[in-house]
């Protein structure tokens, strides 16, 4: 538009075609760019890519126009100088036609072609992790004591536990509920009913010593009409009493155990399961065994009674806990012990619990195998589980669940999480399986934790610089679509942009198998972008002639020593051979490094496709 007046008014004055603010030519992109503009009115709307200039269409009209074209950006400083320099290289050019300037103008240099801007290669997507309820979850598993084994007697108050959580806090309680039943010796009927009648279920009524005391006496008299009965012809209490529950029990000389009994009981879906006693003395208080089992649930204790729960601590062989009171008082601000005491109750867990199956209760048949857990912590952790084993389904009257379609390796990795909210390394090849349950069981958390190892893994692989990262991105893209694991299709779509000339090379099946608005959206954010390998091969192309130009024109030698604007010097060289292939050398560098203070830089990468 302004061109035609130009030349009319001022015919003799050089002109040059700058685009400016080339940093916003993805401003249609811009999430917080288009989110100001959805707020505004209808009159005012945001850019269009129809509305930005690509540097193949400005160069075009510089061609048509005859003039020199230039790229710049205040934001980033990129091509600033380029343009000031060679604007004044425009203007002694045009002042040699003067008869005064004609000499002294004479080596001053044609502006010189601008190196082409290359986007910045844009950045991975984040990937965010859902918080999660780990510590919720394990609290109120132990204030609704579903599920439980064992109960702890101290004074007149029992805590009803899971053998799974305290043995895999304490060794000492790992070896004591470890002993085998069949060692401790049974009860006669006669002492289980009354146990059953002083005790009721052993699990409404409160013990004392002084009751405990009266039965451990009369067991011997017991015992004594039992084999007068049995001598006798008289069979028929015997056989009466033989269909109740028996019961099983056993003196400890311990400092902190009494005794431990094994009672059989029903449970709420009519299957009888056996049931732990143990009956601590006095050297624990009700407190600090309170705060000790809270913290081998959730990792936290409430600090009023440190004494009290680090001689408790000592006493059950809780190291962890014991190695936290063992800090100065003034560093127990907090009620919540460090991470790296609550990543060792974690490993506990996993290596008993999920690795060893310690104390379960339910089996899961698997496509390959047997996997056994725990009611408890499925329940609390799960809401699908909670549904499948605590309502009025079949799995929840069986101890054998058939689980179709899930593998001992992703099942493992479930457990992982159910039991300590993390998981270990994922590979990328595996993932699928593990994404499928985490979306069927409705574990967000999960889903989200598998698209960080996965992601993890295929980072790592992209360090070898071989192609196994594209191929597994290709292969997982669409696929994990289908299992809402979104961030992980994100991150696989901006890998496969950044690396798309490698997809064109080697994966060019891949990249057609997959759906057609995928290979659009490819297409369209890919990276480098076209219009710059079109810029980019114009380029060099100029670049060719110009150095084809020096070499049949410059025969002459010349002076090293370069002026200000690219001035050359007067002093002749001795030797034209050498002299003219320095100055040859020095032209190319000086024409590849048009501006030192740039922000663009040319980086040759060897698998740059620049095939279009």
């Amino acid at each position: 538009m302004w061109y035609p007046e130009i030349r009319r008014f001022c015919p003799d004055v050089p002109v040059i075609l700058v685009g400016c603010k080339n940093d916003l030519r993805y401003m249609y992109r811009d999430e917080t760019y288009l989110s100001y503009f959805g707020e505004r009115s209808t009159f005012v709307r945001a850019a269009l890519k129809s509305d930005l200039v690509m540097p193949d269409e400005a160069r075009a009209v510089a061609r048509e126009l005859g003039v020199s074209y230039y790229e710049t950006s205040v934001f980033t400083y990129f091509g600033v100088n380029e343009v000031f320099e060679n604007a004044i290289r425009s203007a002694l050019i045009a002042r040699r036609q003067q008869r005064f300037w004609m000499t002294n103008l004479k080596k001053v240099q044609k502006p010189l072609l601008q190196a082409p801007f290359r986007p910045p290669k844009p950045p991975p997507p984040e990937v965010t992790v859902v918080v999660g309820n780990y510590r919720q979850d394990m609290y109120n598993m132990f204030l609704a004591q579903t599920y439980t084994d064992l109960i702890l007697i101290v004074g007149n108050t029992k805590f009803s536990v899971h053998k799974f959580m305290v043995a895999a806090a304490s060794n000492l309680f790992n070896r004591l509920l470890s002993i085998d039943i069949s060692d401790m010796g049974g009860r006669s009927s006669s002492e289980s009913s009354m146990v059953s009648s002083t005790f009721g279920e052993a699990t409404t009524a409160d013990f004392n010593d002084d009751t405990e005391c009266l039965i451990r006496n009369e067991s011997r008299a017991q015992r004594m009409w039992e084999q007068i009965k049995r001598r006798s012809s008289y069979q028929a209490l015997p056989l009466i009493e033989a269909k109740r529950p028996t019961e099983l029990y056993k003196d400890l000389h311990h400092p902190v155990f009494q005794n431990i009994r094994v009672v059989q009981i029903d449970n709420n879906n009519g299957i009888q399961t056996n049931q732990t006693i143990l009956t601590l003395t006095k050297l624990i208080t009700t407190q600090a065994l309170h705060q000790c089992l809270k913290f081998i649930y959730t990792g936290t204790i409430d600090l009023y009674s440190v004494e009290d729960i680090k001689q408790a601590a000592e006493l059950l062989e809780l190291s962890q806990l014991t190695n936290f009171l063992s800090k100065p008082p003034n560093a127990l601000t907090g009620e919540e012990p460090n991470s790296h005491v609550c990543l060792v109750l974690k490993e506990n867990m996993e290596k008993h619990c999920s690795g060893d199956g310690l104390f379960t209760d339910i089996t899961f048949e698997l496509d390959e195998g047997q996997m056994k857990a725990h009611r408890a912590v499925l329940v609390s952790r799960c809401d699908v589980m909670r549904a499948m084993l605590a309502g009025d389904f079949r799995e929840a009257h069986s101890s054998v669940i058939i689980f179709p379609g899930v593998t001992l390796y992703t099942f493992h990795k479930l457990l992982c999480y159910l039991y300590t909210d993390e998981i270990p390394h994922i590979s990328a090849v595996k993932c699928l399986n593990l994404l499928e349950l985490a979306n069927r069981l409705c574990l967000p958390r999960l889903l989200n934790l598998v698209e960080c190892r996965v992601i993890e893994d295929l980072t790592m692989i992209s360090q070898n610089e071989t192609n196994q990262t594209v191929d597994h991105c290709l292969k997982l893209l669409e696929p994990v679509k289908l299992h809402n694991a979104h961030q992980l299709a994100e991150w696989c779509m901006s890998y496969l942009c950044v690396n798309y000339n490698i997809i064109c090379k080697y994966s060019i099946k891949g990249l057609r198998a997959l759906h057609q608005e995928n290979q659009d959206y490819l297409r369209e954010h890919r990276w480098p972008p076209v219009w710059y390998l079109k810029d980019y091969d114009y380029y060099q192309r100029c670049i060719n002639e110009m150095n084809k130009e020096i070499k049949n024109s410059r025969r002459d030698s010349r002076s090293d020593d370069e002026g200000c604007l690219c001035f050359t010097g007067g002093k002749p060289k001795p030797q034209r051979m050498s002299s003219g292939n320095g100055s040859e050398n020095a032209n190319e560098a000086q024409i590849l490094n048009s501006s030192g203070i740039s922000m663009n830089h040319i980086d040759l990468e060897a698998d740059m496709d620049l095939n279009l």
